[in-house]
């Protein structure tokens, strides 16, 4: 079985903020992303909000490639925001900021899906954090796809940072994901026994007008439907680059961990949708405070003894692929807490939203220059 590149590709989604209110504020409709085009060419794009930047990476074939890549784009973009009037901040909800005062960018695939989707499409103003891993075979991608489910929930805890939703604390460590899956076709899917299953799948969407293409398959993992990859689409922005780094790091480590298992004909178990839902609501609740369930043994397990195990289970493959040291800054997420926490006790002490968006906006910068 020839062995896939596992190549990374890394999009962040990041706010443009006002320095005086703190409020999301258009990136001056398309000059700060035209400007943007010719520092980084087509690596940064607009959202369907004008206080929404999208930025991708390059096609990486290593972590340290990838950290180069974000730390730059990162560093150019926070100069190019502060070169318009505006702050660049990394976080997954605005803390009060009202999607109903923000501008919609003059797109003809924006206003489609708008009246596509209507309130829903209007309200979805949150920042995602998406990790492409190359795999060419699209077998292949299915068959790691279905394994890899069981571990979208622990990677999305670890990647937590939307506490806050339009002024208020929302008691949940992800409230991005609650806010995403009022779209259709989101969150985990089920397994597909085949490529052609899952095509099979598609075909027929596009064929009843629920879809005119795969792109609109919104869920926490997908086949890309244009790239040789396998897309994690399941993490919120997290605040720091490194932190996105560590993310990537152990998404690429559990994919090339799943795919040695699949090439010697061994598999990780797979589990129905339903299940891995309940975790994924543990993951959005608690973040890394809480318990995840693990079917195998059906009892509950606090959130870091299972990274243990997680840790582990990658170890020998992030030996192999050099990425342990960046893995191994997930620990000290553990310790010091996700976006979400750190967010919260900065809350906690302040009382003062606009404190929040000051601490966002300096972790967003912490390591780029």
């Amino acid at each position: 079985m020839k062995r896939p590149s596992f190549t990374i590709g890394i999009e962040e989604e990041y706010m443009t903020v006002d320095p005086q209110t703190r409020e999301l504020r258009s990136h001056i409709d398309a000059e700060m992303i035209e400007k943007g085009k010719l520092v980084l060419r087509e690596r940064v794009k607009p959202e369907m909000h004008q206080c929404v930047v999208e930025v991708g990476t390059d096609i990486c074939h290593n972590v340290q490639e990838a950290r180069a890549e974000i730390i730059t784009i990162r560093r150019q973009m926070v100069d190019l925001a502060k070169a318009n009037g505006l702050r660049l901040a990394a976080a997954a909800t605005h803390p009060f900021s009202d999607w109903r005062n923000q501008s919609i960018y003059d797109d003809a695939r924006y206003h489609t899906l708008v009246e596509d989707m209507q309130l829903v499409a209007r309200a979805n103003l949150i920042f995602g954090l998406h990790v492409h891993v190359g795999i060419e075979d699209k077998e292949t991608a299915i068959q790691i796809m279905n394994s890899a489910r069981y571990f979208l929930p622990h990677i999305l805890a670890l990647s937590s940072n939307s506490p806050f939703w339009l002024g208020d604390e929302t008691g949940l460590k992800s409230y991005r994901c609650k806010v995403f899956d009022k779209f259709p076709r989101t969150n985990i899917p089920d397994y597909f026994s085949s490529y052609g299953e899952y095509e099979s799948f598609v075909n027929l969407l596009i064929k009843t007008n629920c879809i005119d293409n795969a792109k609109k398959i919104w869920w926490d993992l997908r086949p890309h439907p244009v790239f040789d990859t396998i897309e994690f689409r399941i993490c919120d922005l997290p605040m720091r680059a490194d932190e996105t780094i560590a993310l990537a790091a152990l998404i690429q480590a559990t994919v090339v961990m799943l795919w040695k298992l699949h090439s010697n004909n061994q598999g990780f178990r797979l589990y129905r949708r339903i299940l891995l839902m309940e975790n994924k609501w543990r993951a959005v609740r608690y973040g890394i405070d809480g318990k995840l369930i693990d079917f195998g043994k059906r009892i509950e397990v606090p959130f870091r003894e299972l990274m243990e195990e997680y840790f582990d289970l990658v170890a020998p493959v992030a030996d192999e692929l050099g990425s342990r040291h960046e893995i191994e800054y997930l620990r000290k997420v553990l310790e010091t807490g996700t976006g979400a926490d750190r967010q919260l006790k900065v809350w906690r002490e302040t009382n003062d939203l606009k404190a929040v968006v000051d601490y966002i906006i300096q972790e967003t910068e912490a390591g780029l220059y």
